[in-house]
Protein backbone atom coordinates (compact mmCIF):
# COMPACT_ATOMS: atom_id res chain seq x y z
CA UNK A 1 0.00 0.00 0.00
CA UNK A 2 1.69 3.08 -0.84
CA UNK A 3 2.40 5.70 1.62
CA UNK A 4 2.94 8.70 -0.09
CA UNK A 5 2.44 10.61 -3.74
CA UNK A 6 3.99 13.72 -5.64
CA UNK A 7 2.55 16.93 -5.36
CA UNK A 8 2.59 19.14 -7.84
CA UNK A 9 5.56 20.85 -6.51
CA UNK A 10 8.95 20.18 -8.45
CA UNK A 11 12.16 21.67 -8.72
CA UNK A 12 15.04 21.26 -10.77
CA UNK A 13 18.87 20.31 -9.22
CA UNK A 14 21.64 19.90 -11.15
CA UNK A 15 19.65 18.85 -13.82
CA UNK A 16 17.18 16.48 -11.94
CA UNK A 17 13.39 17.02 -11.58
CA UNK A 18 12.74 16.38 -7.77
CA UNK A 19 8.96 16.11 -6.55
CA UNK A 20 7.66 17.21 -3.04
CA UNK A 21 5.91 14.53 -1.37
CA UNK A 22 2.94 14.00 0.29
CA UNK A 23 1.56 11.27 3.23
CA UNK A 24 -1.42 9.80 1.85
CA UNK A 25 -1.80 7.09 5.16
CA UNK A 26 -0.90 7.74 8.73
CA UNK A 27 2.30 5.62 9.29
CA UNK A 28 4.69 5.73 12.40
CA UNK A 29 5.16 9.59 13.38
CA UNK A 30 3.62 11.10 10.16
CA UNK A 31 0.43 12.03 9.64
CA UNK A 32 -1.70 11.85 6.00
CA UNK A 33 -1.33 15.19 4.31
CA UNK A 34 1.95 15.68 5.90
CA UNK A 35 4.15 17.24 3.35
CA UNK A 36 7.83 15.96 3.02
CA UNK A 37 10.91 16.54 1.01
CA UNK A 38 12.15 15.60 -2.27
CA UNK A 39 13.06 12.48 -4.55
CA UNK A 40 13.38 12.08 -7.90
CA UNK A 41 11.41 8.80 -8.00
CA UNK A 42 9.56 6.32 -6.26
CA UNK A 43 12.76 4.18 -6.41
CA UNK A 44 14.17 6.69 -3.93
CA UNK A 45 11.89 6.38 -0.72
CA UNK A 46 10.69 2.67 0.16
CA UNK A 47 6.34 2.48 0.85
CA UNK A 48 6.94 -0.33 3.46
CA UNK A 49 8.03 0.97 7.29
CA UNK A 50 8.05 4.02 8.84
CA UNK A 51 10.87 4.94 6.58
CA UNK A 52 10.30 9.13 5.64
CA UNK A 53 12.13 12.09 3.91
CA UNK A 54 11.07 15.57 5.16
CA UNK A 55 11.83 19.33 5.36
CA UNK A 56 14.46 20.54 2.49
CA UNK A 57 16.08 17.26 2.22
CA UNK A 58 16.35 15.73 -1.22
CA UNK A 59 17.39 11.82 -2.18
CA UNK A 60 18.08 11.70 -5.73
CA UNK A 61 20.07 9.21 -8.57
CA UNK A 62 19.91 5.74 -7.42
CA UNK A 63 19.90 6.37 -3.74
CA UNK A 64 17.43 4.51 -1.69
CA UNK A 65 15.99 5.29 2.13
CA UNK A 66 14.08 2.19 3.54
CA UNK A 67 13.28 0.61 6.92
CA UNK A 68 12.54 3.36 9.66
CA UNK A 69 14.99 5.59 8.26
CA UNK A 70 14.76 9.27 8.19
CA UNK A 71 16.39 11.49 6.19
CA UNK A 72 15.49 15.50 6.80
CA UNK A 73 16.53 19.13 7.57
CA UNK A 74 18.56 19.86 4.32
CA UNK A 75 20.56 16.36 3.77
CA UNK A 76 21.12 15.25 0.67
CA UNK A 77 21.42 11.40 -0.14
CA UNK A 78 22.58 10.39 -4.16
CA UNK A 79 24.39 8.00 -6.13
CA UNK A 80 24.24 4.26 -5.09
CA UNK A 81 23.82 5.05 -0.88
CA UNK A 82 21.98 3.46 1.13
CA UNK A 83 19.76 4.64 4.30
CA UNK A 84 18.12 1.92 6.57
CA UNK A 85 17.05 0.61 9.76
CA UNK A 86 16.67 3.32 12.28
CA UNK A 87 18.81 5.31 10.89
CA UNK A 88 18.97 9.65 10.85
CA UNK A 89 20.67 11.78 8.23
CA UNK A 90 20.08 15.39 9.13
CA UNK A 91 21.39 18.54 8.76
CA UNK A 92 23.19 19.59 5.78
CA UNK A 93 24.90 15.98 5.82
CA UNK A 94 25.87 14.37 2.35
CA UNK A 95 25.49 10.45 2.27
CA UNK A 96 26.55 9.46 -1.47
CA UNK A 97 28.60 7.41 -3.74
CA UNK A 98 27.86 3.30 -2.03
CA UNK A 99 28.36 4.83 1.45
CA UNK A 100 25.50 2.95 3.36
CA UNK A 101 24.24 4.33 6.98
CA UNK A 102 22.11 2.13 8.92
CA UNK A 103 20.65 0.38 12.72
CA UNK A 104 20.51 3.25 14.67
CA UNK A 105 23.32 5.38 13.57
CA UNK A 106 23.23 9.43 12.66
CA UNK A 107 25.03 11.54 10.27
CA UNK A 108 24.35 15.16 11.11
CA UNK A 109 25.51 18.91 11.08
CA UNK A 110 27.92 19.10 7.81
CA UNK A 111 29.48 15.80 8.23
CA UNK A 112 29.81 13.37 4.74
CA UNK A 113 29.85 9.99 4.38
CA UNK A 114 30.96 8.58 0.75
CA UNK A 115 32.48 6.69 -1.46
CA UNK A 116 32.50 2.81 0.26
CA UNK A 117 32.10 3.78 3.91
CA UNK A 118 29.77 2.09 6.43
CA UNK A 119 28.15 3.91 9.29
CA UNK A 120 26.72 1.46 11.37
CA UNK A 121 25.66 0.26 14.90
CA UNK A 122 25.13 3.38 17.58
CA UNK A 123 27.49 5.00 15.72
CA UNK A 124 27.42 9.26 15.08
CA UNK A 125 29.43 11.14 12.64
CA UNK A 126 29.09 15.34 12.74
CA UNK A 127 30.74 18.21 12.61
CA UNK A 128 32.90 18.61 9.61
CA UNK A 129 33.49 15.25 9.79
CA UNK A 130 34.42 12.91 6.87
CA UNK A 131 34.16 9.18 5.84
CA UNK A 132 35.11 7.63 3.16
CA UNK A 133 36.76 5.20 1.13
CA UNK A 134 36.24 1.63 2.96
CA UNK A 135 36.22 3.25 6.44
CA UNK A 136 33.49 1.35 8.79
CA UNK A 137 32.51 3.37 11.97
CA UNK A 138 30.22 1.22 14.36
CA UNK A 139 29.44 0.58 17.99
CA UNK A 140 29.15 3.68 19.87
CA UNK A 141 31.82 5.19 18.19
CA UNK A 142 32.02 9.10 17.34
CA UNK A 143 33.72 11.13 14.58
CA UNK A 144 32.94 14.61 14.52
CA UNK A 145 34.68 17.89 14.30
CA UNK A 146 37.25 17.97 11.39
CA UNK A 147 37.64 14.41 12.05
CA UNK A 148 38.39 12.64 8.54
CA UNK A 149 38.32 8.48 8.14
CA UNK A 150 39.32 6.84 5.16
CA UNK A 151 41.13 4.01 3.40
CA UNK A 152 40.26 0.43 4.93
CA UNK A 153 39.82 2.24 8.66
CA UNK A 154 38.11 0.80 11.09
CA UNK A 155 36.38 3.06 14.05
CA UNK A 156 34.56 1.09 16.52
CA UNK A 157 33.11 0.56 20.17
CA UNK A 158 33.60 3.73 22.60
CA UNK A 159 36.45 5.62 20.72
CA UNK A 160 35.64 8.99 20.23
CA UNK A 161 37.53 10.67 17.03
CA UNK A 162 38.61 14.13 16.53
CA UNK A 163 40.77 16.84 14.69
CA UNK A 164 43.71 16.35 17.42
CA UNK A 165 41.74 13.76 19.82
CA UNK A 166 42.35 10.20 18.69
CA UNK A 167 41.41 7.90 21.58
CA UNK A 168 40.09 4.29 22.36
CA UNK A 169 40.56 1.41 19.20
CA UNK A 170 41.38 3.33 16.49
CA UNK A 171 43.79 1.44 14.07
CA UNK A 172 47.30 3.12 13.17
CA UNK A 173 45.86 4.66 10.10
CA UNK A 174 43.85 7.05 11.92
CA UNK A 175 46.77 8.43 13.58
CA UNK A 176 48.74 9.21 10.04
CA UNK A 177 49.20 12.81 9.52
CA UNK A 178 47.29 13.23 5.99
CA UNK A 179 49.37 13.73 3.04
CA UNK A 180 49.64 16.84 1.12
CA UNK A 181 47.27 15.26 -1.82
CA UNK A 182 44.50 14.89 0.80
CA UNK A 183 45.17 18.04 2.01
CA UNK A 184 45.02 19.51 -1.09
CA UNK A 185 41.53 17.86 -2.20
CA UNK A 186 40.04 18.64 1.37
CA UNK A 187 40.51 21.98 0.23
CA UNK A 188 38.91 22.06 -3.37
CA UNK A 189 35.75 20.02 -1.54
CA UNK A 190 35.36 22.40 0.71
CA UNK A 191 35.27 25.28 -1.97
CA UNK A 192 32.62 22.86 -3.62
CA UNK A 193 30.60 22.44 -1.00
CA UNK A 194 30.09 25.99 -0.78
CA UNK A 195 29.59 26.56 -4.50
CA UNK A 196 26.72 23.88 -3.92
CA UNK A 197 25.42 25.86 -0.80
CA UNK A 198 24.68 28.72 -2.98
CA UNK A 199 23.57 27.21 -6.14
CA UNK A 200 21.33 25.09 -3.71
CA UNK A 201 20.30 28.83 -2.00
CA UNK A 202 19.62 29.96 -5.70
CA UNK A 203 17.38 26.85 -6.64
CA UNK A 204 15.07 27.07 -3.48
CA UNK A 205 14.67 31.26 -3.53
Amino acid sequence: MQKYKFTKETLQFFGRTLHRIVATRNFGDVKKGSLGGWIETEDNLSHNGTCWIHGNARVFDNAWVFDNAWVYENARVFGNARVFGDARVFGDALVYGKAQVYDNASVFDNAWVYENARVFGNARVFGDAWVYGDALVYGKAQVYDNASVSGYVVVKDQTHLTEGNHSGEVSKENQAAPTEEVVKLRQEVVELKAKLKKLSDIVNN
